[in-house]
């Protein structure tokens, strides 16, 4: 039987490199607040029971109206990480699986989120990612290439991300009496570090990270062409 999922959507991000004049989780992309199309995918996924929205702080109230009835809206942290301390702090009582998804991701699909919540069966946790396409070069001082990355076996994190939730929770407990939680910019790198073991599932169809306004506008033409 499956165990009950709550999901984690982080919303908390300022978007400073949007430019734009209000949170990148409420910005208008394709006609709607960029959160909304998250939801919309979490809401078309039977395996998720509930959801928990991490808003900037004094803004949950305009979040909520994005998120809607049944949704729980707690403030965000300093960092990402302390965002999704939050939101597991908000999880409801007998939750077995956590998936943690970040907002700035709109192109995120009901396949996607029930394949990675497939993947944690026999393993820890499970992560969207994709294989490194380009060549990968390391930098040195001034700019300067100091070598080549062999790309091979390289795949790029993206969310969602699930996990047990006590798994997870273990894993943020840990990183912050340890001082580290702030620094940590991914779930899985957490987990990871208390020796457990995280799948990858690949991400077939565009998932972007939207950062700046060009992401924005490859997103919305993805969105619009669905």
């Amino acid at each position: 039987m499956p165990m009950p999922t709550v999901a984690i959507v982080v919303a908390a991000g300022a978007g400073v490199r949007m430019g734009a004049t209000v949170p990148k989780a409420l910005m208008p992309l394709a006609g709607r607040p960029m959160l909304a199309w998250s939801l919309e995918a979490l809401r078309a996924c039977g395996a998720v029971q509930a959801v928990v929205v991490v808003a900037p702080p004094g803004l949950e109230g305009q979040v909520a109206e994005v998120a809607g009835a049944g949704a729980t809206v707690v403030a965000g942290g300093d960092s990402r990480a302390e965002s999704v301390r939050e939101g597991l702090r908000a999880a409801p009582p007998g939750a077995g699986l956590v998936l943690v998804h970040d907002a700035a991701r709109p192109l995120v699909t009901p396949e996607l989120i029930e394949a990675v919540l497939e993947g944690v069966h026999g393993a820890d946790g499970a992560i969207a990612a994709a294989p490194a396409a380009d060549t990968l070069k390391r930098a040195g001082e001034g700019g300067l290439i100091e070598g080549t990355v062999p790309r091979q076996g390289l795949w790029a994190a993206q969310t969602p991300q699930a996990f047990h939730l006590s798994t997870l929770l273990d894993a943020v407990e840990a990183a912050e009496e340890q001082g580290r939680l702030g620094a940590a910019t991914d779930c899985s790198s957490l987990v990871e570090e208390r020796g457990r073991h995280v799948r990858l599932v690949e991400s077939r169809a565009p998932n972007l990270k939207v950062t700046t306004p060009a992401d924005a506008i490859l997103a919305e033409a993805v969105l619009t062409s669905r």
